[in-house]
């Protein structure tokens, strides 16, 4: 059992001048003693990652868990996460356990989480259990910016593209219109469409219909999305996009590979390391494959027979737990593929990111480019004419 340790833990009252918070701006400097703990307060990644790495070196230091986490809701930049932590504090010194605890914050602690934090307690082992978590999460955190910044860039840029032509069309074009009226030439065929376009955009029924459109589609994805067959149609979805998808399914195997290795490392039986993976998935198509896997274990199956029948998982992933199975080193080769689909993922970025630069520089080109260009054939003509 870890060792919490009693410590004379301070109210949380304390006299002190609150500072002043005008329109979401705080004058005056802030503590966590301004905040009450917030069970449905989420807290950023980078924090969980901290705040686990510095209880871990904590109880390896020896002191108590419940005077260290004191200490850390004290100096934590995130004063709203330092309230919940002292509240922790101060039920470690109450005689309650950190698993216990944490499970009162499930908006920021998840059921992983405090699943491998009780394996940690059972076991005697929570400051390694502690340190592990602090590597999965750093890991998680690290192919999620990867992936972010992947999808940033194109995206900036279509949004850039988008409000270019639409102040093209609503402002320029216009313009034009009135000129090619007066010269009285007949117009081209793609000059006339931009003009079709630019009175249609220019229209209340434009202005009325795009944000009723948008708002439409958005409430359909999000009604769709919340129920489980939408879920796994948009992520089976995803899964099929070129480049992204492969993207994304790799992602997603590196840290179901970095999950389940680190759960069957702290002593949590499989079947219920697997149930713990389908909640920390993000894609319902690997969810799918996993529930089905979990319902196959439990009749007696090993793993990579229960994953061979799911299409989405690579076959690699089977062959190298099923090697993992025989040699009696499932979890040390779970740590081999998290490490290889990691690594995998990294070039993935690296390939996309070349890719996707000359793609999108194209498409805005050829966007503005073909505004401009309709804009200008009758002047051509007009030209050739004179000449």
């Amino acid at each position: 059992m870890a060792e919490y340790g009693k410590s004379p833990v301070r109210n949380n009252v304390v006299k002190r001048t609150p500072p002043l918070t005008v329109f979401g701006i705080t004058f005056g400097e802030s503590s966590y003693i301004d905040f009450a703990p917030n069970t449905k307060l989420k807290v950023p990644q980078n924090d969980l990652l901290v705040f686990f790495r510095q209880m871990s070196v904590m109880l390896k230091s020896g002191v108590p868990l419940s005077q260290g986490l004191e200490l850390l809701a004290e100096n934590m930049t995130n004063k709203p996460f330092g309230a919940c932590i002292f509240d922790i504090s101060k039920k470690l010194g109450g005689g309650e356990e950190l698993s216990s605890c944490l499970n009162s914050y499930p908006r920021i602690f998840a059921p992983i989480t405090v699943g491998l934090i009780e394996a940690g307690e059972a076991g005697g082992i929570l400051s390694e259990v502690l340190e592990r978590l602090a590597l999965l999460l750093e890991a998680q955190s690290k192919i999620k910016g990867q992936i972010t910044g992947a999808l940033i860039y194109p995206i900036a840029v279509l949004v850039l593209a988008v409000t270019i032509s639409l102040a093209l069309l609503i402002f320029i074009v216009p313009t034009f219109d009135e000129m090619f009226k007066g010269m009285g030439a007949e117009l081209p065929a793609l000059t006339g469409f931009m003009l079709s376009l630019s009175k249609f955009v220019t229209s209340p029924l434009f202005a009325i219909g795009a944000p009723i459109s948008l708002f439409t589609l958005s409430y359909f994805f999000k009604t769709s999305y919340s129920t489980p067959q939408g879920r796994e149609f948009f992520d089976n979805l995803i899964l099929k996009v070129p480049l992204f998808g492969d993207l994304i399914l790799k992602s997603e195997i590196a840290s179901m590979s970095d999950t389940l290795s680190t759960l069957i490392n702290s002593g949590i039986p499989l079947v219920e390391a697997l149930q713990r993976c389908i909640n920390a998935s993000n894609n319902e198509v690997i969810k799918i494959a996993l529930r089905r896997s979990i319902s196959l274990v439990t009749q007696g199956q090993e793993l990579s027979s229960s994953l061979i029948t799911a299409k989405v998982i690579p076959r690699l992933l089977v062959s190298m737990i099923k090697i993992g199975e025989e040699t009696g080193a499932l979890s040390f080769m779970l740590e081999n593929l998290s490490t290889f689909y990691k690594r995998e993922v990294e070039e993935a970025v690296t390939v996309l990111t070349k890719a996707m630069e000359p793609t999108v520089i194209f498409v805005v080109a050829a966007i503005v480019g073909t505004i401009v260009i309709s804009l200008y054939l009758p002047m051509f003509d007009l030209i050739n004419q004179m000449g």
